[in-house]
């Protein structure tokens, strides 16, 4: 950890004030570029918490984010259910419900994108990542700290959406240590998935454009997928796009683990359906890398 005196960053002290050197001298406070994993663990463990304790005090946030998911169980489970076939379940709406699931989890997930996004992009506004930049911490915490809070809130969501789903019939058939690996690997896409919305809060000037960014490339991604219909449905060159899509890895991974593939289902030949749990590992870790890094990278040069 750096070594300073005077304000208390966790308190709201002023890093600009107070303080000095053994000699008396001002003791100059910037931040820390690099810093041990100790130190990085720690700073981001505090802005992680700052964000969840202002989730806990504006819960209308939370509430809202569920709102959507729930609205799309509903809708497609009793609007589509029956009138779309699917392997192994035909046109059975109770088929459908469990084939379905696993995708509107994952969209669940994928979605918290632009509330992840539009979050950092408030924060940039109102001026509070100038005041973290002024601080003695390392530069990832920031971005690092606001992704773990969203990954929070994307399992209380997931949570409550199993709930309603379970009302609606869906159930898992392979056991729970499954149920709960699937759960993880939904977690595990939704934090890669944050990373994407972080870099475009970076980028973006308003939260309104963050919003907006964060949610019009998740439409075709999660469409163009298995999540909701069958690739075999699709024109040839769209089920190629669906069945390598990291957002269909997941949604494939899920419905093997939760046991919700229909009698005799056969997977498409592509490498991400045939290995689904593995893919979805993969494609979520180098997501993760790639926009960690973009995004610290933005942050870093924002600062200058």
């Amino acid at each position: 950890m750096s070594t300073y005196s005077g304000g208390n960053p966790a308190s709201g002290g002023s890093p600009a004030t107070g303080g000095g050197t053994a000699s008396g001298g001002p003791l100059a406070r910037t931040p820390v570029s690099g810093g041990g994993l100790r130190q990085a663990v720690g700073d981001s463990l505090i802005v992680a918490r700052r964000n969840l304790i202002r989730m806990v005090r504006i819960p209308e946030v939370l509430i809202f984010a569920l709102v959507q998911p729930v609205m799309f169980v509903v809708l497609f489970s009793y609007v589509f259910g029956g009138s779309i076939s699917v392997p192994g379940f035909g046109l059975d709406a109770a088929g459908y419900r469990e084939y379905l699931m696993a995708g509107i989890f994952a969209q669940t997930v994928t979605f918290a994108t632009a509330g992840a996004g539009a979050g950092i992009a408030e924060d940039m506004h109102k001026g509070l990542i100038d005041r973290f930049r002024s601080l003695p911490m390392t530069r990832g915490a920031v971005m690092t700290g606001r992704t773990l809070a969203d990954a929070v809130q994307t399992a209380l969501t997931l949570v409550v959406l199993a709930v309603v789903a379970a009302l609606v019939g869906w159930r898992f058939h392979e056991g729970v240590p499954k149920a709960l690996l699937a759960f993880a690997l939904l977690l595990l896409l939704g934090y890669a998935f944050t990373w994407i919305g972080a870099l475009i809060g970076l980028i973006v000037r308003t939260p309104e454009a963050a919003t907006s960014g964060g949610l019009i490339w998740l439409f075709p991604l999660t469409f163009i997928s298995v999540a909701f219909v069958p690739s075999e449905n699709m024109p040839s060159f769209l089920a190629h796009i669906a069945e390598w899509n990291p957002f269909s890895a997941t949604v494939m991974a899920c419905r093997e683990l939760f046991g919700n593939l229909g009698p005799g289902y056969q997977a498409p030949d592509a490498w991400p359906m045939q290995h689904p749990v593995l893919a979805s590992v993969l494609y979520s870790v180098l997501i993760i890398v790639v926009f960690r890094t973009l995004a610290v990278r933005k942050y870093r040069s924002a600062a200058v």
